[in-house]
């Protein structure tokens, strides 16, 4: 793409004046992107993968945990029982430093290839450079990528460097196996913006760009928020939301310790409509507790929602469910343990259904002519729902808990078919 506005024009003009690779780079890049094996074959050989060295343990490397060290060329090396003899991989390495008064993060596609007893070869060449303005503004300098959107790592090896449209940003969203740690560069306005030298798990060009451009970011770096400033940063929500409450925290000396448990936290906070202003429910002394508790109220109060939404919808069906299987309500028996009873209205359903989290009322049981159901309880707690069929009088099912059978399930079976005789009278009695 030809560069059009000021930025983009000087950008393409520093990117040509950035050094190549030093050898000591290019060193460190192909010692820490890539796991080194010693191949473990069949005959007790131990081949490197490094310099082709092969050698015999008297120990089987595949069993330890530490791997070994060639003794040859002195690398640690990871132990491998394979047959393969030839590998590869694809890493990305990267260097962050400064042209001018931009900050640099230059990404370099890192080759390997290992064959059984000869030397590594690998290759690198840089393939995107992500300059960063003082203000914040980005411009990327990269190499074509092939047309595929399936293949992450498809580029054009012999293309320019050239500027990249912003629209394909995330084609250039690289995140590298390794940076390079060694004489690290940064501008001055990422210092004065609250930037030490640690990235604290975000990636350098998203939390170089937040912190330059968004003074939310700056003040959760300054303030040692890092993982609500990591939150904000991966997730990109409306800050504005919980912003509020964030400079309560940080006014109380409270560090939130998960940004994104928080936020739920500050979320349920206000459905229950508390104050999210309020140190006393915003900086909790165990959030986890606090949110596993309000988590727990919501959900109760979410099953009370729809089991109220299904006893609306069950008075619909009253009178006909009353019609079908009146003849058998009062219907009750017990072992001294269990109590079983026929539901006796559709709203039982809803609430049996509910409870015991299953399909007796979203199925519509009570519209089913040959179908009887029971409610096997212990001290009014539901158990399991039993099914009995008219036609055969045999219980077709008994479930509990999400259609599970419980520790009583073969109790309850027997139970009801012991007492089978009481659904058979009132069937005699109606014909």
């Amino acid at each position: 793409m030809k560069p059009k506005t000021r930025l983009q024009k000087e950008v393409a003009r520093l990117s040509k004046r950035l050094p190549e690779l030093t050898a000591t780079q290019k060193a460190y890049a192909f010692r820490h992107c890539f796991e080194h094996y010693a191949v473990k074959r069949a005959n007790g050989t131990n081949i490197c993968t490094e310099c082709g060295h092969s050698w015999k343990s008297e120990h089987d490397l595949a069993d330890t945990v530490c791997g070994c060290t060639c003794p040859h060329c002195g690398m640690e090396l990871k132990a491998l029982r394979t047959r393969k003899s030839v590998f590869s991989e694809n890493e990305y390495f990267s260097i962050v430093t400064t042209c001018k008064q931009y900050q640099v993060i230059r990404f370099f596609f890192v080759k390997s290839r290992y064959k059984a007893g000869q030397p590594a070869e690998y290759a690198i060449y840089e393939v995107v450079q992500r300059w960063i303005a003082p203000d914040g503004r980005t411009t990327t300098v990269a190499r074509l990528r092939g047309m595929s959107v399936f293949y992450y790592d498809q580029w054009v090896e012999y293309s320019d460097m050239e500027i990249r449209k912003n629209g394909e940003l995330r084609a250039y969203d690289i995140n590298p196996v390794c940076i390079y740690p060694r004489h690290q560069r940064f501008i001055p306005e990422l210092k004065r913006n609250g930037f030490k030298g640690n990235c604290h798990n975000i990636q350098p060009f998203k939390l170089f760009t937040a912190i330059l451009s968004d003074s939310r970011a700056e003040t959760l770096l300054k303030a040692g928020q890092y993982s609500m400033l990591r939150h904000y940063i991966r997730s990109s929500f409306d800050m504005g939301r919980y912003w509020a409450s964030v400079k309560i925290c940080i006014r109380n000396g409270y560090t939130i310790p998960d940004g994104s448990m928080w936020c739920d936290t500050v979320d349920l906070l206000r459905h229950f409509g508390k104050d999210s202003n309020s140190p006393k429910y915003v900086c909790p002394t165990d959030l986890k507790a606090e949110h596993d508790r309000l988590s727990h109220k919501r959900n109760k109060q979410t099953e009370r929602e729809k089991l109220e939404e299904r006893i609306r919808q069950a008075e619909k069906h009253e009178k006909a469910y009353s019609k079908l299987k009146g003849r058998f309500f009062g219907i009750a028996f017990t072992d001294g343990t269990l109590q079983v009873r026929v539901l006796e209205s559709v709203v039982e359903f809803a609430a049996e259904g509910t409870e015991l989290h299953h399909c007796v009322f979203s199925n519509s049981y009570f519209l089913e002519k040959n179908s009887l159901i029971l409610s096997a309880t212990i001290d009014g707690k539901r158990i399991e729902t039993v099914e009995v069929s008219l036609k055969t009088l045999e219980v077709v099912q008994s479930r509990g808990l999400h259609n599970s059978n419980t520790e009583y399930h073969d109790r309850i079976v027997n139970l009801v078919n012991s007492n089978m005789n009481l659904i058979r009278e009132r069937i005699n009695a109606a014909a």
